[in-house]
């Protein structure tokens, strides 16, 4: 009888982390990468054509996040199955994964183990958190839920688009360069900028760089310059 492999596409920008994890699952005999992405929008992209049980995730990738990228993925693929990657365990990244739609949080330095379990876990329908996130997971899932015990809903602030935008003017790209890399007009852009600022109350590229960095869009070290 011929085991079902569970497919994995990974998602992660650095190459020595992605080579470490790759080697990592290579050992198992039930898992298989199928894809590897750089960044969130060749996940994107990567997730639609191969259609992977698993997406590992990595949150901060250049380009489009893992947040915006899952949110995008799992709009359009509602059966998909996204692993979220972090080196950061903060409250406000584990409750940001779930809202976009991840089905468990990881932190890099989690044991080899118990990412191959993470992974078998989540292709059967369950969820999974590191440990050291799991502790914590009552107390968010409490802040989260209604007295019924629903969760409650929040819209989200910035649309898709907008979240691109903001994440291209936080990394340090012009407005030209941002219409390139998105295909669209400069006035597009220039007008998406307004309302970011609109939306956040935000005045300038600095303030909206340092929201980007504050809810994990990208990491501090993106951006050294901001005074």
């Amino acid at each position: 009888m011929i085991m079902k492999r569970i497919t994995v596409l990974l998602a992660e920008d650095h190459m020595v982390v992605r080579e470490g994890f790759r080697k990592m699952l290579e050992f198992e005999d039930d898992l298989e990468i199928v894809g590897e992405a750089q960044n969130g929008r060749q996940a994107v992209k990567l997730t639609k054509k191969l259609h992977p049980d698993v997406i590992l995730m990595d949150i901060a990738m250049p380009l489009l996040n893992g947040l915006e990228a899952t949110r995008q993925i799992c709009s359009d693929l509602p059966d998909a199955k996204v692993l979220m990657l972090s080196a950061h365990s903060d409250d406000a990244y584990v409750t940001n994964a779930a809202e976009c739609g991840a089905r468990g949080f990881l932190l890099k330095q989690t044991s080899a183990h118990d990412v191959c379990h993470a992974i078998r876990e989540v292709y059967n329908g369950k969820m999974f958190f590191s440990p050291a996130v799991a502790r914590r997971k009552d107390r968010l899932n409490a802040s989260t839920l209604t007295p019924v015990g629903e969760h409650k809903k929040k819209a989200a602030p910035l649309t898709s688009r907008e979240m691109e935008v903001l994440q291209l003017i936080a990394e340090g790209s012009t407005n030209k360069q941002t219409a390139a890399e998105l295909g669209i007009g400069i006035k597009t852009v220039e007008k998406h900028r307004e309302h970011l600022m609109e939306k956040l109350d935000l005045h300038d590229t600095a303030s909206l760089t340092r929201y980007a960095i504050s809810a994990g869009i990208i990491e501090s070290s993106v951006q050294l310059t901001i005074v």
